[in-house]
């Protein structure tokens, strides 16, 4: 019974004339990964890997569908939003971050987003988000990420950002640096 109200929920790819897939990530393993297998699912899958790049593309071809990683090496993906926005406003945007949090996740869905996922997202649950009906609400993902492997991507992600440097670290996180080097020493949790 709960499958059948999942299909419900979701359109069909082939109920949209222009098929267009705006991918901007500056993961390019990931993205590359991510553009192959929504290939497979019917997408015409067009690749950015930053702000720049993914604003030209706008500009050339107005994209039905896109996935917009929200922190990027040139900028920040909701400018692509924006720009998404202003050129077809019927568009289907996916914000994707490394580390989620509400501000951030608000400012993408007022900016036109219509969900927002954690990475490392599967290709089925963007899938998902795109052809989710935007009047009911989206299903929650089939393996979202554990408590424990978001509180280790969001300290990672905070140490890359300091540079590799524990003590800077530890102080942004307020938290003890031995504890940060235990944590940093161990394998990251499914």
């Amino acid at each position: 019974m709960h499958r059948m109200n999942a299909v419900v929920n979701l359109k069909k790819l082939t109920d949209f004339p222009d098929k267009s897939l705006l991918l901007v990530d500056d993961d390019n393993p990931f993205r590359e990964r991510l553009a192959r297998a929504m290939e497979k699912k019917g997408f015409e899958v067009i690749q950015a890997e930053g702000v720049k790049k993914g604003i030209d593309a706008v500009k050339v071809k107005k994209p039905t569908f896109a996935v917009v990683d929200l922190r990027l090496n040139d900028g920040n993906g909701l400018e692509v939003v924006k720009e998404i926005q202003n050129s077809n406003e019927d568009s289907r945007i996916v914000m994707l971050t490394g580390y989620g949090n509400i501000p951030t996740a608000v400012a993408a869905i007022k900016r036109g987003a219509i969900d927002y996922l954690s990475k490392p997202a599967d290709a089925d649950d963007v899938e998902k988000a795109l052809l989710a009906d935007r009047d009911k609400k989206a299903e929650p993902p089939e393996n979202p990420m554990s408590a424990d492997r978001v509180k280790w991507e969001h300290i990672h992600r905070v140490f890359e950002l300091c540079n590799r440097n524990v003590s800077e670290t530890a102080r942004r996180l307020k938290m003890h640096r031995r504890t940060l080097q235990r944590i940093l020493s161990k394998r990251s949790p499914r």
